[in-house]
């Protein structure tokens, strides 16, 4: 890129213009004013001799165009002499005037000429101005709706290259090979290669599709434009098609050069589909990006790099070779390239000795690339906060906790029974999860409420999982009936409460995913029988497709069924695990969080190894005032509340 090419400053053109038009402003209010250096008040003729007569004039000045003076009582007058009247003088001489004379001045043609021809130039210059400025700016004014809002990126300071991407290493060789096309196209040509036409980046929101598009413009040294898909489309029809015309024309100017379309499903979506004017002005922009890409004129040198997290919404003519050669994957890194991730990020935070970004990228799965620098920054933001000058590990852990359970709001007032209910809830979700054998293993159980939540129980998997097995989507289903069973097990039917709302959503999206989309029901066999593309059920997606009656009836039959076996699950581990509950629930309640281990280990050993006392005040647990004993000791989960688990 042109980084040494020298840039204008705006501004100051901006201040030379209108400076320019000030000062001829200025020259002409002082050549009219010397038009009109002559002052006083202008009176007729015959009225001057008559107060010449009277004795009333001081003084005159006569040249050939006019006559000034002044009157005895400090007036200024001014008339024009009338020819052929020679007893003028001997009148004013009579009358004792004092009488002076002035030269007819010689007048430049140069200066009249500019004097008659200035406004003129003035609002000719103003006019230019203001044309240049509507049309300038990538179409942002009223004559320039038809040109493109490309931007050549030119990065002075800051500039970004594939040594800050990580985590995504085969994304970023399929891209480097079109930069080293472009520095180097005899490397590929002599073998009969052709360089790609446009690459398409296709990845969730957050793994690094526009960083990777900005390390090509670090890396390449060639022009590089970059445009939104939204930035085409305008409510005037036809002003897409002209826009992207203009950037192609604009790129022709600087190829080889590289232009970038981020969110390209904007204008990229399949032709034929809905009605309207909006909807004909995308088909005609879409119409002319595809004969600019690959039509019967050659395009040589101009690469499109285009961006979306939509690929199954466009149209099959963009994705075809020739326009786009190759699609490049942008997925969720793995324990490897979130550990690498981390470590381009952790570079510009002071570390404490006892960082380990494994440990993090360990418990951080299904983090993307945006999660983990924002993970980063709030861990910087926590020590900055808590006044210390490095980074340690401590707020990398309630960083990632605020990250994926949401903020503590300790602020909110909650009753003891309140308290008491969130506590047996979670703790349903903790033992449910303990035992179940598919289960992923608990990270933090926590009753402080966090985000939208009173409490949670977060689990995180082992290793990064890319598929789930009906195991482990039965075990799901279970730990998300869990705190549901306990409150109707320890509290009693009525006292049910809506804390388990998510829980029902959860488990109904899944077990109709298992049903409707997976092929996990005997009666309705492996077939697909929704389609959510157009949104995620449970979230307002209405995906159902057209079928018999008797097919929907089935259909919620084994949704529901699917969901009362996960309940019925649940009751039977809490039944048989009822003192387990009461134990955990009675540390939750003293301890407000636990981590996995010290579930665990409370569990298997009845003690919890914690040599701190806890941050908060203690608070009696039961109705006789017993207290969870701390460091160790062995803490009994009897004598809490009634049960009907007996009755």
């Amino acid at each position: 890129m042109n980084d040494d090419q020298p840039q204008g400053n705006p501004w100051i053109k901006s201040l030379l213009v209108w400076g320019g038009i000030f000062v001829a402003l200025l020259l002409v209010v002082s050549m009219l004013g010397a038009r009109s250096d002559a002052t006083g008040t202008t009176i007729p003729y015959s009225d001057f001799r008559a107060r010449v007569a009277e004795g009333a004039v001081r003084d005159v000045q006569i040249s050939p165009e006019r006559i000034t003076g002044s009157l005895k009582n400090d007036q200024q007058f001014q008339t024009v002499p009338v020819p052929g009247d020679g007893e003028l003088t001997k009148l004013l001489l009579d009358q004792g005037v004092k009488v002076s004379g002035k030269a007819q001045e010689e007048q430049n043609i140069l200066l009249f000429i500019l004097a008659q021809s200035l406004p003129f130039l003035l609002i000719l210059g103003v006019a230019f101005f203001a044309l240049r400025q509507v049309q300038k700016g990538g179409g942002s004014g009223a004559m320039g709706f038809g040109k493109s809002k490309a931007k050549l990126l030119t990065e002075r300071s800051g500039r970004v290259t594939f040594d800050d991407v990580a985590g995504i290493d085969e994304a970023r060789e399929e891209l480097q090979e079109i930069v080293e096309f472009l520095r180097d196209p005899t490397r590929f040509s002599k073998l009969g290669g052709q360089i790609p036409k446009g690459a398409l980046l296709v990845g969730s929101p957050g793994t690094g599709k526009t960083l990777l598009a900005r390390a090509i413009a670090g890396e390449a040294g060639v022009p590089f434009f970059t445009i939104s898909g939204s930035d085409f489309v305008e409510m005037f029809v036809g002003v897409g098609a002209s826009r992207v015309r203009d950037m192609f024309e604009q790129a022709k100017k600087n190829a080889p050069c590289i232009v970038f379309i981020d969110e390209i499903d904007a204008v990229g979506r399949h032709r034929g589909h809905g009605l309207g004017n909006s909807n004909d002005e995308r088909e005609q922009t879409l119409n002319q990006l595809l004969v600019e890409m690959d039509g019967f004129e050659a395009n040589e040198g101009i690469i499109i790099v285009a961006a979306t997290n939509r690929p199954d919404v466009l149209d099959p003519a963009l994705l075809r070779p020739g326009r786009f050669d190759r699609q490049v994957v942008v997925p969720i890194p793995d324990i490897e390239g979130r550990e690498k991730i981390l470590g381009v990020h952790m570079k510009k935070v002071p570390l404490a000795p006892d960082v380990n970004p494994r440990v993090i990228a360990r418990g951080t799965p299904g983090f993307s690339g945006a999660d983990l620098a924002n993970l980063v920054n709030e861990a910087a933001l926590l020590a900055a906060r808590r006044n210390k000058r490095l980074v340690a590990m401590q707020e990398f852990e309630d960083a990632k906790d605020k990250v994926m359970m949401g903020a503590e709001r300790r602020s909110m007032v909650m009753t003891d029974d309140e308290k008491k209910m969130t506590a047996y809830h979670e703790a349903g979700h903790a033992i449910v999860s303990v035992n179940e054998p598919a289960s992923d293993p608990i990270h933090k159980a926590t009753i402080i409420p966090r985000g939208r939540a009173l409490g949670m129980v977060m689990r995180l998997p082992e290793r990064d999982s890319y598929s789930y097995h009906r195991d482990k989507m039965h075990a799901n289903l279970s730990v998300s009936m869990g705190g549901r069973v306990a409150e109707e097990l320890i509290f009693g039917y009525d006292k049910v409460s809506s804390g388990a709302s998510s829980d029902i959503q959860y488990a109904t999206s899944l077990a109709r995913n298992m049903v409707t989309k997976w092929g996990m029901s005997d009666k309705l066999g492996p077939l697909q029988y929704e389609d959510s593309q157009e949104g995620y059920l449970g979230m307002g997606g209405s995906a159902r497709t057209m079928m018999s009656d008797e097919t929907n009836k089935l259909i919620d039959s084994e949704i529901r069924g699917l969901v009362d076996g996960a309940h019925a699950r649940a009751t039977d581990i809490l039944k048989t695990s009822e003192d387990k509950l009461h134990l955990l629930a009675n540390a939750l309640l003293e301890y407000e969080t636990l981590t996995g281990e010290e579930i665990r280990s409370l569990i298997e050993n009845g003690t919890i190894d914690r040599p701190e006392a806890p941050s908060g005040p203690s608070r009696p647990l039961n109705p006789q005032g017993a207290s969870v004993p701390r460091a160790g000791r062995r803490i009994s989960g009897g004598g809490n509340l009634p049960s009907p688990l007996g009755a």
